[in-house]
Parts: structure tokens; C-alpha cells; sequence
């Protein structure tokens, strides 16, 4: 004999709270930029567990896949990265030049990190371009995917710079003589006689304390928030 289900009612009311909130989230306006979206969602995030932070910024970022720009993905990482955090609506590019392309044409691009492309060192001549996020994007764990758009990322009081070189000297090297003049730096990856480091903070591209900076090339790329 089958046995009709029982309903949960109280479960039933949560579940339409979640629906009609996403309804009405939709239905808002987006954010104005990539930082004032931050800074909202860091407050927003405030006192939830880690498993509850997982669910709401899973639901919020296939909100932001509806609102925002078209978003284009490059490499296994960032795919990884982005179907976890946006849902599957992303158009995977054929290469970093396809992926760049398109933030071109007012897309955004999620590109791997990885020395086998060193795609990150094209951005020092396209200022255009920026790095306007990093994925994973907790302050534990190292980027390996990051996020470029047309547009200049602001500070949200916790962020990481992106800053490139042609310096040789080794690592541990530049890592101490940025430090002598205050910049926290860590090297990321290495590739064409370029160096990606990333700076603790929020650092302009004209602070005073790059102007001596090891290499005779070299520059920010843009920076990302911490949550």
C-alpha cells in the first residue's frame, strides 16, 4: 500500500522565504561596482558559519551570473571555481587571449593562474584591464583563478594587490626589499621572465614606496577582496 508523504509545513514556509527573497533580489537593482558589492556582501556574510556562508554565497552568486556582465572562463580551475560559485551559465574560452577578448567587449573573464599561460603579464600594457577578484577568495587559501573586468577596483578595508615584475633577483630577494619599504608581499607564480606577487592591502599603482620596486618593469594589475 503506498503511503501518502506528510508535508512539512514549517519547512515548507522556510523554503518559500528563501524563493520569494531571491524573487525580490532579482528584481534590485545590482551593485554600482565589484567593491561596493564586497563591502555589502562581507556584511552580509558577518556571523554566519562557514556552511551557512557556503549556501548564501552560492545563492547570491548565480544572482550575480543573472545581473552582471556576461561572465567567460579560461582553464579547469577557474571552470571548477566558477560553476561552484556562479552556477553553469559561463562560456568557456578556447584560450587567455579569447577569454581577454572578451572583457574587451564588456565581458568579465575568470582566468587560471597558472605559468604556462602568463596571460596576467599583458595587463601591465592594458590598463584597461583589471584583476578585480581572486578565487578561492578566503585569506587562508592561494588564488588559483583570477577575475578581470573593465573597470578599477576600489579598496573594501581587507583586499590583496596583484603586482607583476621582470625583476631576476630571487624571490625571498624582492620579498625583502619590498618589505624594507613596508609592502607585505608573496610570490604567486613565475613565467616569461615575469614575477606575480601579491601585496597585503590595498595598494594604488602610484603609491611612493613601488617607486624604487625591484625590476625595470613592473606595476599593479589590480586587487581583489578577502571575506
Amino acid at each position: 500500500m503506498l503511503i501518502e508523504p506528510q508535508t512539512d509545513a514549517a519547512l515548507m514556509a522556510l523554503d518559500r522565504a528563501v524563493a520569494e527573497a531571491v524573487r525580490d533580489r532579482l528584481d534590485a537593482p545590482p551593485p554600482t561596482s565589484p567593491d561596493a558589492q564586497a563591502i555589502a556582501l562581507r556584511q552580509t556574510l558577518a556571523g554566519l558559519s562557514p556552511a551557512q556562508s557556503a549556501a548564501v554565497r552560492a545563492v547570491l552568486g548565480r544572482i550575480d551570473a543573472t545581473q552582471g556582465p556576461p561572465l567567460v572562463v579560461w582553464g579547469p580551475a577557474a571552470q571548477t571555481l566558477a560553476a561552484d560559485r556562479f552556477g553553469l551559465s559561463a562560456r568557456i574560452a578556447s584560450d587567455p587571449e579569447q577569454a581577454l577578448a572578451a572583457v574587451r567587449s564588456g565581458s568579465r573573464a575568470l582566468l587560471d593562474l597558472t605559468p604556462a599561460k602568463p596571460w596576467w603579464g599583458r595587463l601591465l600594457a592594458e590598463p584597461a584591464l583589471r584583476i578585480v577578484g581572486a578565487l578561492p577568495d578566503d585569506r587562508h587559501g592561494t588564488p588559483r583563478a583570477l577575475m578581470v573586468q573593465q573597470t578599477s577596483p576600489g579598496p573594501t578595508g581587507d583586499d590583496r594587490t596583484f603586482w607583476v615584475t621582470d625583476s631576476a633577483a630571487p624571490d625571498a630577494r624582492i620579498v625583502e626589499t619590498l618589505s624594507a619599504e613596508g609592502l607585505a608581499a608573496t610570490p604567486l607564480v613565475a613565467a616569461g621572465g615575469l614575477k606575480l606577487f601579491t601585496l597585503a592591502g590595498y595598494v594604488q599603482a602610484e603609491d611612493v614606496r613601488l617607486i624604487d620596486a625591484p625590476g625595470t618593469l613592473n606595476g599593479i594589475i589590480g586587487a581583489a577582496p578577502l571575506f
